[in-house]
């Protein structure tokens, strides 16, 4: 099993969990970051967790630096796809940048990191790729239609995916989180926020650490079995 793992997005709110927990549990991280390098940096020093910038949104970026890592560290065996991006707006308000920059930040991140590291794992015969989407993309959310189309459109990715490439030992799932206590969240509105609560059958926000044990349990050799699955962490907000 390589345990070499790559997180988008993973310096913070539920990557920086996930990134945290897969390398409390023996595996090699490298986080992925677009800025405020000195948050990163911080993040790097107090967790020892390695991380890299590069946009995930530009398929040359994303190719030059997962051959970076493979030099420096090995094949990446696990790949979390977590990067994403909100620019909310009503349709009538959206702008065409609102749409294409969640467009490829959120989805094409997806292939362009998948696309890049999905030979080495059918070499290796072992991979284990999780998305993370959204309850959002299930449901739908007022001001999100851009979001939701990119969130959503992971589960068909995903799916495709997993038919693909399970005969290589490689699985491919989703982890849709609801509302979870990050930063992207906390700058709901507060009026917005508490009526979102109280449509929670639990009455509260989820913690990222709920959604990294999930996402930990994917990465698992034991888990080779549950492959193009999603899992709904949302407290109840929206049951399949």
């Amino acid at each position: 099993m390589n345990k070499i793992a790559l997180v988008t997005g993973g310096t913070r709110g539920i990557g920086a969990s996930i990134s945290k927990k897969l390398s409390s549990n023996g595996i090699k991280v490298i986080a992925n970051f677009t800025s405020d390098e000195n948050s990163a940096d911080k993040f790097s020093t107090v967790n020892n967790i390695d991380v890299v910038k590069f946009d995930v949104s530009s398929f040359d970026e994303c190719k030059e630096n997962v051959e970076i890592i493979k030099k420096k560290y090995g094949s990446i065996g696990i790949l979390i796809n977590n990067a994403g991006i909100t620019r909310d707006a009503a349709i009538h308000k959206m702008n065409v940048s609102q749409w294409q920059e969640v467009i490829n930040v959120n989805l094409n991140s997806a292939f362009n990191l998948v696309s890049n590291v999905i030979e080495s794992m059918r070499e290796n015969g072992f991979g284990r790729i999780i998305h993370i989407s959204s309850v959002n993309g299930q449901k739908g959310q007022f001001g999100q239609t851009n979001y939701a189309a990119s969130k959503a459109a992971i589960f068909g990715f995903s799916k495709s995916l997993a038919l693909e490439v399970a005969s290589k030992g490689i699985t491919s799932n989703v982890v849709a989180p609801g509302y979870i206590n990050t930063e992207m969240v906390a700058a709901i509105r507060e009026d917005i926020l508490k009526s979102i609560i109280d449509t929670i059958p639990g009455k509260r926000l989820g913690n990222p650490d709920e959604i990294a044990d999930i996402v930990y349990f994917l990465t698992l050799k034991n888990s080779g079995y549950i492959n193009g699955a999603t899992f709904s962490i949302n407290g109840g907000l929206r049951m399949d």
